[in-house]
Parts: structure tokens; C-alpha cells; sequence
């Protein structure tokens, strides 16, 4: 059930790791965004849509992810629009003949039979470099990093002071860095710091994953997010709760420790 987060904000929290699809209320219609994840799930964001008498009227992809890239016939026909680094990522994957096979690699096994493919990474790239979100309703603007994925971008709503923040600043994941780019770590100290900027404009933060925040939660979140990451760089102790013993997830520390070889070299452990 869609649930209102701040005036003219809504969101869907999925079963599949609080993966939260946001609804924007615009003029005419809504922005839907990251809509996810499985088809009961879509069909209900649709549903409540529906009721609420609000078609979608344009859609955003906050990077090229699988489960960010999903969409649903009853949302419609129209733009789904993304950086144009993230489309072009997306898009080549799609070229690939056994694309499906490659996406179904990375589907979660309890809910890879209802994640629906039909429609997915059909994406509207916007120009390059592109700031402004082209819709008919409150102005978006569009914070694009390298931290994650390629053309990550959040979006902050100036009001009601909404950052939609993608997959990062996540109260129940540690930082995902992306081992492909050529300086991941850089990259993503440089998006918090492209978000600290912000930050005075924020009353609300809703991640890609977890719960959402509020006030100085979004200050928090950088805080702890910035620590792990210059930890990872300097072989620092690490002092997360999201690795720890008591993790979210029972697979984080694993893919902790995974991170930390992949981009180190190294094998701090979580503390």
C-alpha cells in the first residue's frame, strides 16, 4: 500500500529488502519512480493509483540496476527517463541475446518467477548531463554521481525538501561500491559530499532500500556512510551496525568482506 511520507510523496515498500518505489504527485498525473518489485506488487502500486483517480505520467530509473529498471503495462506508455549514462548501461545489456539469462543470475530465487521482464530497461535517456527533471509538477532536480552503478542519479524535490536517494544512504545496507568503475571509492565519497551540499535542503531522504528518514537522518546517513567508505580506503576498524553481528541481513557481512578483497586487497573484518 502506497503510504504518504511528505506532502504529495508517496511509497511502496516491497518484501524484497524494503525496496521502496516512490510516487510524486504532479499536475495531471504522477512520477513514479524505481517502481518494484514483483508483479502482485506493481499491480498494487497500479491499484492504488487507480483509486486514488492519478495516472502515471512520466517514470525515473535512479540507475540502471534490475530492480530499479522494472515497470508494469498498467503504468503506461509513456517517457521512463534516466541519466543517459544509466540508459546507455541498461541498454547494453539488452543487446545481448541471452539477456534474460543474465539478469536471472542476479534475481533473488524466492522471487525471481514474479519479477516481471517484459518491460524491463526500456528507458527514456535524458540529455547529458541534464539537471532538471522535464515534468509538469513540482521541480525535481537531478544530483547525477558515479557512486554505485553507472549514471546513478538521485533526485531532490525542492518542496516538499524530498531527496530520493537511489541505492545509497540506506539505514539497513552498508555502501555498495561499484568494483567496474575506475576509482569507486573517490566516486563515492564525491556523491556524499554532492549530497552534504544539499543536505540544508532535505527533510526527508528515502533510499532504494530501508526506511525513510527524517530531519537529521540524512545528515546521519552520510556521516555513517562517509565512515565505512574511508575505512575501506584507509584499512580503518570497521564500526557499522549493517556488518556487525547484529546485521539487517544475515548475507551483509559476507558481502562486506567480499568488498573489502575485491577493492582492497585487504581483510578487515566487521567489527
Amino acid at each position: 500500500m502506497l503510504q504518504e511520507v511528505a506532502d504529495g510523496v508517496l511509497v511502496h515498500e516491497s518484501q524484497f529488502i524494503q525496496s521502496n518505489s516512490v510516487v510524486v504527485r504532479g499536475r495531471d498525473g504522477v512520477l513514479l519512480v524505481d517502481p518494484g518489485i514483483t508483479r502482485d506488487e506493481l499491480e498494487h502500486i497500479a491499484d492504488d493509483l487507480r483509486e486514488m483517480g492519478l495516472p502515471v505520467v512520466a517514470g525515473f530509473s535512479t540507475h540502471p540496476d534490475w530492480d530499479h529498471v522494472l515497470w508494469h503495462a498498467r503504468f503506461g506508455d509513456v517517457p521512463r527517463y534516466s541519466t543517459a549514462r544509466g540508459a546507455a548501461s541498461i541498454r547494453d545489456v539488452l543487446a545481448s541475446a541471452d539477456w534474460r539469462e543474465q539478469v536471472a543470475e542476479g534475481l533473488p530465487p524466492e522471487h525471481a518467477d514474479d519479477i516481471p521482464m517484459e518491460l524491463l530497461g526500456l528507458l527514456t535517456p535524458l540529455p547529458a548531463e541534464a539537471t532538471i527533471l522535464p515534468w509538469d509538477g513540482p521541480a525535481v532536480r537531478i544530483l547525477e554521481h558515479r557512486a554505485h552503478a553507472p549514471g546513478h542519479a538521485a533526485l531532490l524535490i525542492a518542496e516538499p525538501r524530498v531527496l530520493i536517494a537511489g541505492d545509497m544512504l540506506s539505514d539497513i545496507l552498508m555502501p555498495f561500491l561499484d568494483p567496474r568503475a575506475e576509482s569507486p571509492i573517490d566516486d563515492y565519497l564525491a556523491a556524499l559530499a554532492l549530497f552534504e551540499g544539499v543536505a540544508g535542503e532535505v527533510d526527508v531522504v528515502i533510499p532504494g532500500h530501508g526506511s525513510v528518514g527524517r530531519g537529521d537522518d540524512v545528515r546521519a546517513r552520510i556521516a555513517l556512510d562517509r565512515a565505512y567508505v574511508q575505512d575501506l580506503r584507509d584499512g580503518g576498524e570497521f564500526d557499522d551496525y549493517r556488518i556487525g553481528p547484529a546485521a539487517p541481513l544475515e548475507w551483509l557481512p559476507e558481502v562486506h568482506e567480499w568488498q573489502v578483497e575485491r577493492l582492497t586487497g585487504g581483510d578487515q573484518a566487521a567489527q
